[in-house]
């Protein structure tokens, strides 16, 4: 059974919290100075967000065409997001499909490092637990 009961409640959870990441001066400036941007496909349910300096945009809104695109299962995510589940052990077993230059996606990760530390309260504040 998937941790996330509709689209909605995926959006929600991931909207918010990269809607309050971009709030943020720090990690605006390190994803325009790195010159990214990120179309993150979720599936099960299905959930589409692009995100670029001082934007975040979801389902239809979201741009097809993204530096780097990565693809997951919107339970992969919750338990990346929430630290059980690491990005190398994701990506060897296929749970993350990652398309883009390996240079872009190396520079991704620290820049998404405020996320990590955010998600758990804002999963929490959507009902979505483990």
């Amino acid at each position: 059974m998937s941790i996330f009961e509709a689209s909605e409640q995926a959006y929600a959870a991931f909207g918010s919290l990269f809607r309050i990441l971009i709030q943020d001066q720090d990690f605006n400036q390190k994803l325009e100075h790195a010159n990214l941007d990120v179309r993150l496909i979720h599936t099960k349910p299905d959930c589409v967000l692009y995100i670029a300096p001082g934007l975040v945009a979801e389902g239809d809104e979201a741009p097809e065409e993204a530096a780097i695109q990565i693809k997951m299962s919107c339970d992969t995510a919750h338990k990346l997001w929430c630290g059980e589940l690491l990005m190398p052990a994701a990506l060897a077993t296929g749970r993350v499909r990652i398309k883009g230059k390996v240079a872009k996606v190396l520079e991704l990760v620290p820049i998404l490092q405020p996320a990590f530390d955010r998600y758990s309260d804002i999963a929490a504040e959507h009902g979505i637990t483990s």
